[in-house]
């Protein structure tokens, strides 16, 4: 099974990796995607194929599960979890309150056609499955109820702060039945455990900080699943890409953001049988204990 994990180069050439992207049908859907110059090597596309896999191999991809996702924009994962038989609800940021910028490169979901790709699944069994709300991450009002599984696909990063980001992880959680499983990327500081950009539009999380989640998780009936740190060692997890993006011929798997290089994070977390994850007021409860964590 997968482990929260680094994403490497070596990954690409795996058996699960080839066999989530056929499934995912990523050469397809994205067949003008710029990564077809570098045979589809890409960080986003790892992280969707990581996603799916830790869900499948943990049962989760099977009718009856009823999912959440956060900042779906439009990614392939509702539509393919749908082609599994799972319910879904997926959300994103309120156009009013979203970057123009996510709009302008048609990654926000402004209504439910968004999110649908034909490629997966028919129109009507995606209607009977999916549906479509508009949530805001940093403070999950209008969310119900309880979930089998939860995602968002580098998301959390772009909450404003460090802090703000792992605040997402532990109070979503809340969403999650006794025994789900939460599976979150964001991004990772593969140069230091020390500098990083810790606020703005774009945080980059450190090896410190995923461990700091652990501790934090534990203490809330939660498990981050066996967190790995390897950064791979092939010439392709060295050599990494530098704005413009995707001009260099480089696979864009490990990159400069603002001085720092970085790539995804996967973040798998089981919610434990026994224990119940406090309510809404999680926030407030934690307000002065994160920081002495960092």
């Amino acid at each position: 099974m997968l482990n929260s994990m680094v994403c490497r180069y070596a990954d690409f050439s795996k058996d699960w990796y080839k066999a989530k992207e056929s499934e995912l049908r990523i050469r397809e859907i994205y067949r003008g995607h710029s990564a077809t110059e570098v045979d589809f090597v890409g960080r986003k596309f790892w992280e969707w194929c990581a996603i799916a896999q830790a869900l499948d191999e943990r049962s989760m991809l099977q009718p009856g599960r009823h999912g959440l996702g956060f900042a779906v924009g439009t990614e392939p994962l509702a539509s393919f979890f749908a082609s599994r038989g799972c319910r879904v609800l997926t959300t994103d940021l309120d156009p009013k309150q979203s970057d123009t910028g996510w709009i302008e490169r048609n990654e926000h979901a402004a209504c439910l056609q968004a999110v649908y790709h034909p490629q997966l699944l028919g129109r009507e069994q995606f209607d009977a499955l999916v549906e479509f709300q508009y949530a805001d991450m940093r403070t999950l009002a209008g969310l119900s109820g309880t979930y089998d599984f939860i995602w968002s696909s580098c998301a959390l990063e772009h909450l404003g702060t460090l802090k703000a980001g792992l605040d997402f992880v532990l109070a979503s959680s809340r969403l999650l039945k006794p025994g789900g499983l939460a599976v979150h990327t964001t991004e990772f500081n593969v140069r230091s455990d020390t500098e990083t950009i810790e606020a703005g539009p774009n945080v980059i999380y450190r090896r410190r900080d995923i461990l700091a989640l652990s501790e934090l998780l534990g203490r809330h009936g939660l498990k981050l699943v066996s967190p790995n740190f390897d950064c791979g060692d092939h010439r392709f997890d060295i050599d990494y890409d530098t704005p413009p993006y995707f001009s260099s011929g480089k696979p864009h798997i490990k990159l400069e953001i603002d001085g720092e290089i970085c790539t995804s994070y996967l973040l798998i977390v089981e919610k434990l049988e026994s224990v119940e994850v406090p309510e809404s007021s999680v926030l407030e409860k934690l307000r002065g204990f994160l920081p002495r964590l960092f």
